[in-house]
């Protein structure tokens, strides 16, 4: 089932400045708009053509419509800019930033988001791209990004808060097993450390495919960490929408796992369930109203995945 994702604006909702300010960085006018449905942000994301016959792509946004999307796209502008060429993602043609609307014009990628549920063909073509990344030394530009061990250290405690206030619909056996939930995501932080570039927020809406390749958009949450924890989030976008689907077995064969083992896979698994169960039962921020359901998805995915892969590893002893 696809999500449903959160309404967004389109080209000519945004206010006429920004549009002549955006043709002035593309070289000529814009003829043609079309907007893109995916993510949690209330901007506008549109696929561009020009008068002079170029494509792009342009996402915009003001704190009218959520006061902290302004300074997620400012994040994302200076990521864009230090992406080496040749990294599966798109390249920054320019911003604008008035100190309200902030604009990003970025290369337009041709192709589609992964299909839902997710085609095996498709889940390796990502898997590949993100070996292609860990494969690449990290740019200098970049090596001053946050680590994933500080950027999830809170979030990897959400079991703390779940045992002082349980959610009224909390699973049961997540409430019967915390002491070993807690414990496995203490260890999950400690394994989550790297030298890699990591996106941190793969699905399949932050996914555009084609038949050569796979290529990341949406880069805001950048940061440095194990090469492959991203490779892991996409198995449980996969998992959200395909409970049968064997993400075990991509773990053991693609190369982008060599690195991990079942007990790092476990650990990060139980941290990223306590983040996302955690947050799911918040109020959802001003303009984005449907990602706490979308949340909920995927923490029922994560925990339903790591109580297999734990009921699985028991039963062997």
């Amino acid at each position: 089932m696809q999500p449903e994702w959160s309404p967004r604006i389109g080209w000519a909702e945004m206010p006429d400045h920004v549009q002549a300010s955006v043709e002035r960085i593309l070289g000529s006018p814009v003829v043609e708009a079309t907007g893109q449905q995916g993510g949690f942000s209330p901007g506008t994301a549109d696929r561009v053509l020009t008068a002079a016959g170029q494509r792009a792509f342009v996402k915009a946004v003001s704190p009218q419509l959520n006061e902290h999307s302004p300074g997620i796209h400012r994040k994302e502008a200076v990521v864009a800019a230090a992406l080496p060429a040749g990294m599966p993602a798109p390249s920054l043609i320019g911003t604008y930033d008035d100190g309200e609307w902030v604009a990003l014009v970025l290369s337009d990628v041709e192709g589609r988001h992964p299909h839902i549920p997710w085609r095996a063909v498709e889940v390796r073509l990502v898997l590949d791209a993100l070996l292609q990344i860990a494969r690449q030394p990290l740019p200098p530009e970049l090596s001053r990004l946050p680590t994933l061990e500080s950027e999830l250290a809170d979030p990897f405690r959400g079991w703390t808060r779940v045992r002082r206030n349980p959610p009224d619909d909390c699973d049961p056996w997540i409430l019967q097993n915390l002491d070993r939930l807690e414990h496995l995501a203490e260890q999950g932080l400690r394994d989550v450390g790297g030298a890699s570039l990591a996106h941190t927020d793969v699905r399949a809406d932050n996914i555009i495919t084609a038949t050569n390749g796979a290529v990341l958009v949406d880069w805001p949450w950048a940061a440095v960490g194990a090469a492959w924890v991203d490779a892991v989030t996409v198995l449980v976008n996969v998992r959200v929408f395909d409970h049968a689907f064997d993400v075990d077995a991509m773990l053991a064969s693609h190369d982008v796992f060599k690195t991990s083992d079942a007990t790092k896979v476990n650990g990060f698994l139980s941290g990223l369930a306590a983040y996302i169960i955690d947050s799911a039962r918040q109020p959802p921020p001003p303009g984005l109203p449907t990602v706490r359901a979308f949340q909920q998805q995927q923490g029922e995915a994560v925990i339903h995945w790591l109580r297999d892969r734990l009921s699985s590893s028991d039963s062997a002893f």
